[in-house]
């Protein structure tokens, strides 16, 4: 038998952070907006007879391997934690090889890490028949997570794992709700751009100094993120009347707000990337996850894609040709 697991990647349009808990109590009508985009993470994952697990990252050339689940739960530390911690906490009862790859660039902030957490997770509740459902998954992963990076997760990235398309969640003291915004996915594609700067960032630093000055009562921080939450509810609406000019404008305010809270949110090749494409077309950009580097998203003029692209590749940045990703997970099992 052998389990095979996908799903996809995602950009983040409005509001993330807030979707740390506690962040989002702290904010009426907190949402989070993003898509999921076709860039995959992937796993395979066959059980073994001689109790022996073996670990392997294709796109990051490591492996690692271990005579037993007993020796994989008492090594001091892992090469790839994010498969071996999952381990940790299924705990198979047969040896098995594991084989992962990413299509996410490392440091991208299109939250390849948590897609790939996932994918591993929907692959080892299909083979242990836990028998949870994709909430469950989603908040069984994103403790994983936590644990692995030691600072709190936010609960956006795994949406789009989940479900693809384009989201919004709602986030309340009752939980958090996906709600799928209705989009011409035909007319958005043609205005989305995406940019890897070849520069990886650190969301966990990033994301752990902003919540940090938010809990200690930081006035402009709180003032900033209240911003944030009225310019994510603004996004949702936006998309949902199809209004690009409206959406264009508030993520330009989105991204000033962003620069507030962090100034290490930016690099020098962002700022260029931001002002450079502006005269060929692009109407509002934003970096991806907790910025720092990694990926920049731009929202373009119908018509303006290649122009745009052109300027970004002159620029010395990588464009990644991506469209919506309609679905979320995939598990299937061959026998």
């Amino acid at each position: 038998m052998k389990i095979q697991a996908s799903s996809p990647c995602r950009v983040d349009l409005a509001g993330g952070t807030l979707d740390i808990w506690p962040l989002y109590l702290f904010h009426d009508s907190a949402v989070t907006v993003n898509f999921a985009v076709d860039r995959y993470t992937r796993c395979w994952l066959s059980p073994r007879t001689d109790g022996a697990i073996h670990l392997k990252s294709r796109d990051l050339g490591i492996a690692e391997s271990f005579p037993s689940l007993e020796a994989l739960m008492n090594a001091p530390k892992y090469r790839l934690p994010l498969t071996a911690w999952q381990l940790r906490f299924w705990q198979p009862e047969v040896g098995l090889d594991l084989e992962t790859v990413s299509e996410a660039p490392a440091g991208a902030g299109i939250s390849g890490s948590s897609s790939l957490m996932i994918t591993v997770a929907s692959a080892l509740n299909k083979l242990t028949k836990g028998g949870h459902s994709l909430e469950k998954i989603r908040e069984i992963a994103q403790n994983i997570e936590a644990q692995i990076i030691k600072v709190p997760t936010g609960c956006q990235d795994y949406y789009p794992a989940m479900y693809g398309g384009v989201s919004a969640m709602e986030m309340s003291p009752a939980g958090i709700k996906r709600i799928g915004l209705e989009v011409d996915l035909a007319e958005f594609e043609e205005r989305i751009v995406l940019a890897y700067t070849g520069e990886p960032r650190n969301s966990g630093i990033n994301n752990w100094d902003v919540m940090k000055k938010h809990i200690d009562g930081d006035k402009r921080v709180l003032r900033s993120f209240e911003e944030i939450s009225a310019i994510a509810n603004g996004v949702r609406e936006a998309i949902a009347k199809s209004d690009w000019d409206e959406l264009a404008a508030l993520i330009r305010e989105e991204w000033r707000n962003r620069k507030k809270n962090a100034p290490g949110i930016t690099t020098p090749l962002i700022d260029r990337l931001v002002k450079t494409t502006a005269s060929a077309g692009a109407k509002a950009a934003k970096v991806c996850g907790a910025g720092g580097g990694g990926c920049v998203f731009f929202l373009v003029e119908r018509g303006s894609k290649a122009k745009v692209q052109a300027v970004i590749e002159r620029e010395g940045a990588q464009v990644l040709d991506v469209k919506v990703a309609p679905r979320g997970v995939q598990v299937g099992v061959k026998k």
